[in-house]
């Protein structure tokens, strides 16, 4: 030995690594690009199993509780965004929301088309009869009409005329919808209950995960 010493390589820690090897992925347009597309398979698929006939005799259900799964999933996966984004080197998921959260609505107009246009052949006093005597119709009016300002305030041009706080009280509308969305389906009354439970249990918990999250203890980590 020549009696030098030289400093060891710098370790890497492994929070570090995760952040290089998520960031580039996250904002890569392609990657951008291929969850535009994957949003698009749903309404593919429905589509291909109505012209082909696959949705069965009762096509007008199967369409509506196919459009409503995807609605809710959806809006869970731009409620997952917020917590998400907080952990280390995903917080470029904050560029996906937005693009969720319209995909969410698109399924809504959908799920809300083809009650109005088959369901209902635009029956005006039947769909008034719906809207003010039955929860269950109800309680998915309520969820369809909240998603409406979040898709037409989803802009950045919006955040700027109606300054950021605003636009974030309005936003918070979003758990409105989903609970709502969640009641609507839950009360169908048939065998597939359960699953809107499962929707109202994960929503729940998003909640509550946002409500600690806000907690002093919890903003003074995040500030250190």
């Amino acid at each position: 030995m020549d009696g030098r010493f030289t400093s060891p390589p710098p370790v890497r820690s492994f929070q570090y690594d995760r952040v290089v090897r998520f960031t580039p992925v996250l904002t890569s347009r392609s990657t951008k690009a291929a969850v535009f597309l994957a949003c698009l398979v749903p309404a593919a698929l429905l589509y291909w199993r109505w012209a082909h006939h696959l949705l069965g005799p009762n096509w007008i259900e199967k369409a509506q509780h196919f459009t409503g799964d995807w609605i809710l999933r959806f809006l869970i996966a731009t409620l997952c965004i917020s917590p998400l984004r907080k952990l280390p080197g995903l917080n470029a998921l904050i560029r996906y929301r937005r693009m969720l959260g319209l995909f969410a609505f698109f399924y809504a107009c959908v799920h809300f088309w083809i009650y109005l246009q088959f369901d209902k052949a635009w029956d005006w006093p039947e769909m008034y009869g719906d809207f003010t005597q039955r929860r269950f119709y109800i309680f998915g009016l309520i969820a369809f009409v909240a998603l409406v300002p979040l898709a037409a305030t989803s802009w950045s041009a919006a955040i700027r005329w109606m300054g950021g706080r605003r636009w974030q009280l309005l936003h918070r509308l979003v758990y409105v919808a989903a609970l709502a969305g969640a009641l609507h389906y839950y009360l169908q009354g048939k065998s597939i209950v359960l699953r809107a439970v499962y929707y109202a249990a994960v929503i729940v918990g998003l909640l509550l995960v946002r409500v600690v999250m806000r907690l002093p203890v919890f903003s003074r980590a995040r500030g250190r």
